[in-house]
């Protein structure tokens, strides 16, 4: 297929990493996946080279002033880049870790709610629930004539309300501003007679502005607005009125304000309902919506335990120390010895351990005959804990403090985030807080139905905030994310939700003309909902702007414009375009990809499937997040599928829940699992193993051979040689972070950072050691002709024959051969590894260790970032695992993976509210014929193609 210079990106000589030199022609407003095995150069080409030149030259655009700020991007290895739009990237990263942020915030959706409720809210009291009001001065003095005409009244000005003190010093203020008369609890007194009022008890105070008999006369009314002005000065925008036949008053403010109590609320603005700003965060929890509480469980976790045994965890065992003799001293208080068991010791005296005392007294000395006098200062455990995780410096101080304490909602605002007046403002009968814990399918609903509910001025303006949301709604609809709600943190998001998320929100900026690039936008998304996600992306594309993909799924690939398919294997044997062209061309192309899209190749369904151990773990009442008091039941010695949609809980039960318990069970794991009643069976197996896809490693220094222990066994080796031993050398000699071995001129990293003042910063081979990260002396040692630096730059297939006769090396090297990553070499930077390959690097080191057969595994989506043939090899290896008898448990959205596991556990039957349920369970071909079941449907089509499917 030929495009036009003008319709093209043109890409020429790209070097990076394993890309050999390769031309591509990619057409512009177009759909492209770019395809490949794992580790092949997709991302390479995609984010490394097309994406960091557009960063690149977008920041050559500042002034060279701007960009000794911004920092600088290193030159991607590439001869020409034509055609290049601006770029936008959209990975699997989470949007934020700061607890602050959440859906509602990334999104924009919560600030466009925000001004939704300054502009078209109605507030309530909530202390009364009346609706409140708020007028004008004019409204207020036409008000006061018409109620009060003929009668006589006192205008007040509120200045303290239920509040305790002496207020000395205010009487003498309100004295010198010319007022002669307050109101003190009811009662119009005089401040000439000198006023006092008990400090320890609660107050109302007014000052009496005016006392009139009211009329419409003109005097009258001019002496109105008078004293109007002056008692809403005085009382901040609040008054008072006090009929001479009545004591019930009638308030009025210019704020908005209950007409019953008398509480006001200032008008509102977008920042009274912002989480992050002071006018509008709760004040206990500072808008986090949770606070640390400590529980006294954990300061006390054994009773039985006696002071001086340490039973007190905190305090550890017995001390000559003060805590300790302050513990002496309440113990003769109340009359127990620090040996005696806690679960012993008076109510009263645990209290003053816990929160603290002050107190003397005088105990009977027996020895000496006379009485002694005692004094316990003592702050409490409780207290003490709590004011250093709250004022202390010190991280570690923090976090030891942190163990006795329970994270738990705010008691103030419920976990709302905002204070008390926010919530009391309402649209269509909901506060601000009620939206954001809806979920966005049922969000999308309630704005669909509100404009009836918003009448006046305030519809004019609502109606253009409501077609923001609502457009920003239908976005994150299409793109699969209806079960989440706008006040979900966002360092609680997966990474392909977060990367929908960014993707919805980029939908709704409605640029044209850009360059998206996306790694993997399906990644934890269901099959039922990938067609919305793949109309999103044509969406975007039709706007006129040009979508690059790095993708694997089957669907995506056959509903792209242009296929580029990079290989023919991974690491140094991939980095080839060995095809392009439209999906339908693919088939006539010799390559993996096209074989499992043509059917040539296919991953086998088993002829049986297994039959188990016939033991189980029981996990009962499991209510965590959207689960509905769910039982669960995994049978052991099988592989094990949990699916469900997007949302429907399957991270809840297993990640959340199972895993947890299983931690602290086997491991005294600290994390705390979500609520559930009961667990059995767990004395069937020795231990847990979570492999997910979170980096092995965040510096270059990390690298498959140190993060496996590998390169531990390779050093000590090379210290056994002749000459090593002969120069003395240890194993730290083969280090390069320990000084000694390394080069020091680059500190052991290979590379040095050249400052080019205002242009990019230039990364070169240090000049003392060429890139080999060690000293001379270091290098002259060889095993088998090879340096240590040889060695790391090896592949793993190439490792693995070299110490094909050393067992302890061999065996964990093929275990990395044996999960398909043969083609990375042992000293690859950590950082450079995808989260696939990350996953597989920490699967082949569980597998490396000596293997009891009894062992549960558990893999959160394992083909994240896989090819057909990457899972086919993957899955060999599970089924490995699972024949020596081990349990594995997949969570997994891929039919290729689910039609091969021996039991399936489906939970839906929605996301968010609508899931949280078991919807069935069995074997894949058990569960194909449930009615409905959204994975049946899809299974049904890969166990059954001859039969006739209905979706």
């Amino acid at each position: 297929m030929k495009f036009s210079n003008d319709q093209i990106i043109s890409v020429q000589g790209a070097r990076v990493h394993n890309l050999k030199d390769i031309d591509v022609e990619i057409p512009r407003e177009k759909l492209v996946v770019i395809t490949g095995l794992s580790g092949s150069g997709k991302s390479s080409l995609a984010f490394d080279t097309i994406y960091a030149e557009g960063q690149r030259r977008y920041i050559e655009t500042f002034s060279s002033y701007v960009r000794q700020f911004l920092g600088s991007l290193e030159r991607p290895d590439v001869d020409k880049i034509d055609g290049l739009s601006p770029v936008i990237a959209i990975e699997q990263k989470t949007t934020s870790r700061s607890p602050r942020s959440t859906v509602g915030t990334i999104t924009e959706v919560y600030d466009f709610l925000r001004l939704l409720f300054a502009r078209a809210s109605e507030a309530y009291s909530y202390n009364t629930g009346k609706k409140m009001v708020s007028y004008t001065d004019e409204q207020i003095r036409d008000l006061i004539v018409s109620e009060y005409d003929g009668k006589r009244i006192s205008i007040l000005a509120p200045v303290i309300r239920s509040r305790k003190g002496h207020y000395r010093e205010l009487f003498e203020q309100i004295a010198k501003q010319g007022f002669v008369k307050v109101r003190v609890d009811g009662e119009i007194v005089d401040l000439e007679k000198g006023m006092k009022v008990d400090r320890y008890k609660t107050h109302d105070i007014e000052i009496v502005i005016d006392r009139l008999q009211v009329s419409k006369g003109a005097e009258t009314l001019k002496r109105l607005d008078e004293s109007i002005r002056t008692a809403m000065y005085t009382g901040d925008d609040v008054l008072m009125v006090l009929g001479a036949e009545s004591n019930a008053p009638r308030y009025f403010s210019r704020d908005l304000m209950c007409p019953e109590s008398g509480i006001s609320y200032a008008l509102p603005e977008p920042n009274t309902f912002s989480f992050n700003s002071p006018r509008g965060m709760c004040e206990q929890c500072n808008g986090l919506g949770h606070i640390y509480e400590v529980n006294p469980r954990k300061i006390i976790p054994d009773p039985s335990k006696s002071i001086k045994g340490g039973g007190i965890a905190p305090l550890g065992e017995f001390k000559k120390s003060w805590a300790f003799k302050q513990l002496e001293t309440i113990g003769l208080r109340y009359g127990f010895l620090l040996e005696d068991p806690i679960s012993a010791i008076p109510e009263e005296a645990l209290d003053v351990i816990l929160n603290g005392g002050d107190e003397r007294f005088e105990v009977d000395s027996k020895s000496l005959g006379v009485r002694r006098q005692y004094k316990i200062d003592y702050e409490g455990i409780a207290a003490f804990l709590k004011s250093q995780f709250k004022e202390s410096n010190s991280v570690h101080i923090k976090r030891w403090a942190k163990e006795y304490m329970d994270r738990i909602p705010c008691p103030s605002c419920g976990g709302s985030r905002l204070r008390k007046e926010a919530l009391y403002f309402k649209v269509g009968g909901k506060s601000i807080a009620d939206l954001a814990a809806m979920d966005i399918g049922e969000l999308a609903v309630f704005f669909e139905n509100l404009s009836g509910d918003i009448k006046g001025d305030q519809k004019i303006i609502a109606e253009e905030v409501l077609k923001e949301i609502r457009t920003r709604l239908k976005f994150l609809l299409d793109v699969g994310l209806e079960y989440l709600s706008l006040d979900r943190g966002s360092k609680t998001l997966s990474g392909g939700e977060a990367q929908r998320i960014r993707l919805a929100t980029q939908i709704g900026s409605q640029l044209v003309g850009v360059l998206y690039i996306l790694d993997e936008p399906s990644i934890g998304l269901h099959q039922r909902d990938n067609n919305r996600l793949i109309r999103s992306l044509k969406a975007l594309r039709d706007t006129g702007n040009s979508v690059i993909v790095v993708e694997h799924d089957r669907e995506m690939i056959e509903e792209s414009d242009y296929v580029i398919d990079i290989g023919p294997r991974a690491g140094k044997h991939g980095g080839k375009i060995i095809s392009e062209g439209p999906p339908e061309s693919l088939h006539m192309h010799d390559t993996l990809t096209a074989d499992y899209l043509s059917g040539r190749k296919d991953i086998n369904i088993p002829t049986r499937r297994r039959e188990g151990t016939g033991k189980h773990i029981l996990l009962q009442g499991c209510s965590g997040h959207n689960l509905k008091n769910i039982t669960a039941s995994f049978p052991l010695g099988k592989m094990i599928g949990v699916t469900g949609v997007s949302g429907s809980g399957k991270s809840t039960l297993i990640n959340e829940t199972l895993y947890p318990i299983m931690n602290a069970h086997y491991f005294n794991g600290v994390k705390k699992p979500k609520p559930y009643k009961k667990i059995t069976g767990l004395e069937h197996i020795d231990k847990v193993i979570d492999i997910n896809q979170a980096p092995i490693g965040r510096t270059p220094r990390s690298n498959p051979a140190t993060y496996t222990g590998v390169f531990s066994e390779i050093r000590a080796l090379f210290a056994k040689t002749t000459e090593a031993s002969i120069r003395g050398y240890k194993p730290g000699r083969f280090s390069f972070n320990v000084k000694g071995g390394r080069c020091e001129t680059c500190q052991g990293g290979g590379l040095r950072v050249i400052e080019m003042n205002f242009l990019p910063d230039v990364y070169v081979d240090c000049e003392t050691c060429n890139g080999k990260r060690f000293n001379r002396e270091t290098l002259e040692i060889r095993y088998k002709g090879k340096s240590i630096a040889d060695v790391l730059e090896m592949t793993v297939d190439e490792a693995v024959e070299f110490f094909e006769h050393i067992p302890k090396i061999y065996r964990k090297l093929k275990t990395i051969q044996d999960v398909g990553l043969g083609y990375i070499s042992l000293g690859q930077q950590s950082t450079t590894l995808s989260g696939g390959e990350a996953q597989r690097v920490k699967l082949a080191t569980e597998l490396s260790k000596r293997d009891t057969g009894n062992t549960f595994y558990i893999l959160d989506e394992p083909t994240t970032g896989l090819h057909f043939e990457d899972i086919r090899v993957l899955m060999d290896v599970l089924h490995k695992l699972v024949d020596k008898g081990n349990t594995v448990l997949v969570i997994e959205h891929n039919m290729d993976v689910i039609k091969i596991v021996d039991h399936i556990i489906d939970i839906g039957y929605e996301g968010g509210r609508g899931g949280g349920e078991i919807v069935c369970e069995g074997t894949p071909e058990e569960v194909a014929q449930h009615p409905k079941s959204y994975t049946a449907q899809f299974l049904k089509r890969e166990l059954f193609p001859d039969e006739l499917v209905t979706s």
